[in-house]
Parts: structure tokens; C-alpha cells; sequence
């Protein structure tokens, strides 16, 4: 009978301490980022010029996604609707979907992608290069000026492109139906807002935030505790984008479940 090796049970215990003193570290993280955002000096320069790089710079690849999503999507529904003869509702379906969970969805995972890993390799390589070190040592709080601004910028900066992502989408979506259905666009714009509730904005909005915030933190983390030089700053920005995404549909799938357990009421 085979014995399991003695370095077994080490190794399983050092990963588990690994995970709990991690998740220990990301609490204080986030805890002394509440304790920073108030506290002045106000980075507004910085804060304006990262909502430009995280915003501004990311609307082609965004226009570009939310547009295909449009279309793509109303292609796939119209057979389906088709059977039943039911066409008409295509509007309705299409709004429902892109505004309650496509538009801010798909927006977070792109801007995870790129947003997330920017803001990794970009602290992780000043963290290497002992940049961060050399801001502490000139009196400046680096923790303010580098996490407190991106994370800040991050988080307002994602609702504006998940409207804008709606609203292409949307576009998108009524030209495909404007070519098959005829539909006119006030006609399409009529059924699309009457679908959508308050509830489904607002939830939609309060959801953008929470991702904005979660994409901001997690590359300012990954990227402020990097480690070995060019390779850990590779790393850094890998895990920023896997981390941010990973929480991310954790988030969507509580936020699921909280705005239905409302809607039913």
C-alpha cells in the first residue's frame, strides 16, 4: 500500500495560510483606501487624466464591441421569436438584455482586460523600479496619488461607458432590425423604453459602479505588490485582469439575485 508523501500535508497547509494572509493583505488594501479617499490632498489633476485614459481612450475598442453585441444578439434572437411570430417584440428583448445584463457586463470584462491590466503593469513597474520608494522618501504619498485616483477614476469612468455601450448596442441592434422588420426608429427607441423599468437602469448604474471598483482596486493591488522584477510585473497585470474578471461575475450573479428578490416584491 502506497503512503501519501510526508511533504504533502506542508505544502496543502502553506498554501492555505498563502490564501488566508492574501486575502488578509487585500482587506487592509481596500481599508486604507476608505481611509485615504478623504483625507486631502485631492488629486483632482490626476484623477481628471485617468478618467481620460481609462474613458476617453477605451471608446473605439468599446464602440466597436458594443455595436457587434447589438447586432450579433438580434441575429440570434429572430429565429426563435420568428417561430411564434412574434418579431415584433424584438425591441423589448433586445433593451431587456443589453441593459440589465449585457451592456455592464461585457463593458466590465473589456475594460478588465484593459483597464485592469494597464494599471497592474503600470504600479508593478514602478513598484520594481523602486519609483514608489522614491515618492515616499520626496514626501508624497504614493498610495494616494497612484491607487486613490485610478481606483477613483475606475469607478466613475465605467458607468459612463456602460451607458455608452447601452446606447450603441442599441443602435446596433435597430439597424439590424430597421433592414429585416422595417421598424422606424422612434417606433424601435418607443418599445425599447417601455420594456425597461427604473429599477433595471438604477441596478444597471449601481452594478457599473461596483465593477468600476472592483477593476480599479484589484490592478492597483496586483500592481503595488509585485515582486521579482520584470517577470512580476507581468504577472502582475495577468492576475489583475483574472482576479478583476473572476469577482466580477461573482458580482453579477449577487446582483442577480438581489434586484430579482426586488422585482418580486
Amino acid at each position: 500500500m502506497g503512503q501519501m508523501p510526508a511533504t504533502k500535508g506542508p505544502v496543502i497547509s502553506k498554501k492555505i495560510d498563502r490564501f488566508f494572509i492574501g486575502l488578509a493583505s487585500a482587506f487592509l488594501f481596500v481599508k486604507r483606501f476608505f481611509q485615504e479617499v478623504w483625507k486631502p490632498p485631492y488629486e483632482f489633476k490626476e484623477i481628471a487624466r485617468q478618467c481620460y485614459e481609462i474613458g476617453y481612450r477605451s471608446l473605439p475598442l468599446i464602440s466597436l464591441t458594443g455595436f457587434i453585441v447589438g447586432v450579433v444578439f438580434t441575429n440570434q434572437s429572430r429565429p426563435s421569436l420568428s417561430e411564434f411570430g412574434a418579431t415584433s417584440w424584438l425591441p423589448a428583448l433586445i433593451s431587456i438584455a443589453i441593459i440589465r445584463a449585457m451592456g455592464p457586463l461585457v463593458t466590465a470584462l473589456i475594460a478588465a482586460g484593459k483597464v485592469g491590466s494597464s494599471i497592474g503593469a503600470e504600479i508593478g513597474s514602478m513598484k520594481v523600479t523602486e519609483q514608489i520608494d522614491a515618492m515616499e522618501v520626496s514626501a508624497i504619498n504614493p498610495f494616494k496619488y497612484l491607487v486613490v485616483t485610478r481606483t477613483l477614476a475606475a469607478t466613475f469612468m465605467i458607468p459612463v461607458l456602460v451607458m455608452y455601450t447601452d446606447f450603441v448596442a442599441l443602435m446596433g441592434a435597430f439597424l439590424n432590425v430597421n433592414a429585416n422588420e422595417m421598424v422606424s426608429l422612434s417606433t424601435f427607441f418607443v418599445q425599447v423604453f417601455e420594456a425597461v423599468s427604473f429599477l433595471d437602469i438604477f441596478s444597471s448604474i449601481l452594478k457599473s459602479l461596483v465593477f468600476g471598483f472592483t477593476i480599479g482596486i484589484v490592478g492597483c493591488y496586483k500592481g503595488y505588490n509585485s515582486s521579482k522584477g520584470t517577470e512580476g510585473v507581468g504577472k502582475a497585470a495577468n492576475a489583475a485582469v483574472v482576479m478583476a474578471m473572476f469577482l466580477i461575475f461573482i458580482e453579477e450573479l449577487l446582483a442577480l439575485q438581489i434586484v430579482n428578490a426586488i422585482r418580486a416584491l
